[in-house]
C-alpha cells in the first residue's frame, strides 16, 4: 500500500513522551499526525497536525477520534479496547491489533497466555479480588500485580508478609512467584503487517531499589552469546503468537540456573529502546512506523554502545521543573539529551533521559554514572 500520499493520515492514541519521539519520525517522513490524550498540556501537543484532548477509556471519545484515519496506533496500553475493535471492523487499520492489545494491557490474561502457548514464565496465581486473595494461602516473599492499569512502577509490589496484603486495593491482581534473578533482559521485536520480523540486541536493565523503574538500559547486555539467543527466541515466539504488528517490547529475567522466563511486554515503543536513538542504525520509533505502514523493516544493529539513563524526578520535589547541572552533562562527549515536555515534576515522574554512545563500556558506564549523579531534576524553590 502506497501511505505518503496528501490525504494519508496517521492517529496516535496517547500524548506522552513515546508519542513526542515518535512524532520526531513522522516529521522526518512528513506524515500527517493526529494525536489524542486527556491532558491539555501532553507533550505531544506541540508537534502533532491535530491535537484532540479527550478520555482515552471512553468508547465514544475513542472511535469519533478514528474516523476518517488511515492507521491508528497506540503509545500507552490504557485505551478502550472495544471502541478500537468497531473501527477495525469500519476499515482503520489498527496497530496493535484490539485482540493483542486486549490480552497484553491485563495482566492476568497476559500470563495465561504464556502458560496457554508454552512461554516460560514464573508461576503465579490470579484472584478477582482482594477478598479471595486474603482468603488464600499466600507464601512470602512474593509479586503482587494488579491485573489492569499498572505502569511505571504503579501497581507492583513485592509482599514480604501477611501484613503488606492488607494495604493492597481491592482489584483484580496476581501473585507471581518471586524470581531469583541475575539480570532483568528486554528484547524488543518488529513485526510488520507482511509477518516480516526482526529483533534488537538484548539489553539489561538495573532498576531504581525501591521505585520499581528502570535507571539504566544498556545494550548490549553482558550475557553470554548462546543466552542472548534464547532471549531473542523466546521473544520472536511471543510476538508470533500474538500476531503482533509494531514494536513487541519483551522483558525477561534471567533467573540464577540461566533460565530464561518473560515478566511481561508492552505492545509499542519502549523504554528499553530508547539508546537506540542514538545508537541503533534504525531507532525503535522510526522501526514502529516501519512496521505499522506495512513498510520494510530497518538495520536493528547498534553503531556502538548504547546506555540509556532515566531521568526521573528527585524524591522530595514537586512543581515546576528545573534541570539542574544540564550543562555538565550537554558538555560530555557522546552523551544526548531528551528532555519530555512535563512541566510539572514529581518523585520518580519521567521527565527525559540521556543516551551515552561509546565504543568501550567502562568509559560508557563511568559516563552513565556521572550523568546520574549530576543532572537532577529538581522543581523552583
Amino acid at each position: 500500500m502506497q501511505y505518503f500520499t496528501s490525504n494519508f493520515r496517521l492517529g496516535i492514541l496517547g500524548g506522552g513522551q513515546l508519542g513526542k519521539m515518535l512524532l520526531y519520525e513522522t516529521r522526518k517522513w512528513d506524515v500527517y499526525t493526529k494525536v489524542l490524550d486527556q491532558a491539555a498540556d501532553a507533550p505531544c501537543r506541540m508537534s502533532c497536525n491535530e491535537f484532540i484532548q479527550g478520555d482515552l477509556l471512553d468508547y465514544d471519545t475513542v472511535v469519533s477520534f478514528g474516523q476518517g484515519l488511515d492507521v491508528l496506533t497506540i503509545e500507552i496500553e490504557n485505551v478502550n479496547v472495544e471502541a478500537l475493535k468497531t473501527l477495525k471492523k469500519q476499515g482503520v487499520k489498527v496497530f496493535p491489533e484490539p485482540e493483542a492489545l486486549e490480552v497484553i494491557r491485563n495482566k492476568s490474561l497476559q500470563k495465561n497466555f504464556y502458560v496457554k502457548h508454552g512461554i516460560p514464565t514464573s508461576p503465579f496465581k490470579t484472584y478477582e479480588s482482594k477478598e479471595a486473595l486474603l482468603n488464600d494461602t499466600i507464601h512470602f516473599p512474593c509479586v503482587w500485580k494488579s491485573a489492569e492499569f499498572g505502569y511505571d512502577g504503579k501497581g507492583v509490589q513485592i509482599l514480604k508478609s501477611t501484613e503488606d496484603l492488607h494495604a493492597l486495593p481491592d482489584t483484580s491482581c496476581l501473585i507471581e512467584e518471586k524470581v531469583d534473578f541475575d539480570h532483568e533482559l528486554a528484547v524488543i521485536v518488529a513485526r510488520n503487517e507482511q509477518g516480516d520480523v526482526t529483533t534488537y540486541p538484548v539489553v539489561q536493565m538495573d532498576f531504581h531499589p525501591t521505585a520499581n523503574q528502570v535507571e539504566y538500559v544498556v545494550c548490549p547486555a553482558a550475557i553470554p552469546e548462546h543466552l542472548a539467543k534464547k532471549a531473542k527466541e523466546i521473544a520472536l515466539m511471543v510476538a508470533t503468537q500474538l500476531q503482533i504488528t509494531g514494536l513487541l517490547a519483551v522483558e525477561l529475567f534471567l533467573d540464577k540456573e540461566q533460565n530464561i522466563l518473560v515478566n511481561e511486554v508492552a505492545p509499542r515503543p519502549h523504554n528499553s529502546g530508547h539508546y537506540s536513538i542514538e545508537a541503533s542504525y534504525t531507532n525503535q520509533f522510526e522501526q514502529h512506523l516501519r512496521a505499522i505502514l506495512g513498510l520494510p523493516l530497518g538495520n536493528t544493529d547498534s553503531k556502538a554502545i548504547g546506555i540509556m539513563v532515566n531521568l526521573v524526578g528527585a524524591e522530595s520535589y514537586h512543581g515546576p521543573v528545573v534541570y539542574e547541572n544540564i550543562n555538565t552533562v550537554l558538555a560530555m562527549k557522546g552523551v544526548s539529551v531528551h528532555i519530555y515536555g512535563k512541566t510539572e515534576t514529581r518523585p520518580f515522574r519521567k521527565m527525559g533521559h540521556v543516551t551515552v554512545v561509546d565504543t568501550d563500556r567502562a568509559s560508557a558506564y563511568q559516563k552513565a554514572k556521572t550523568v546520574k549523579e549530576s543532572l537532577i531534576v529538581k522543581s523552583h524553590g
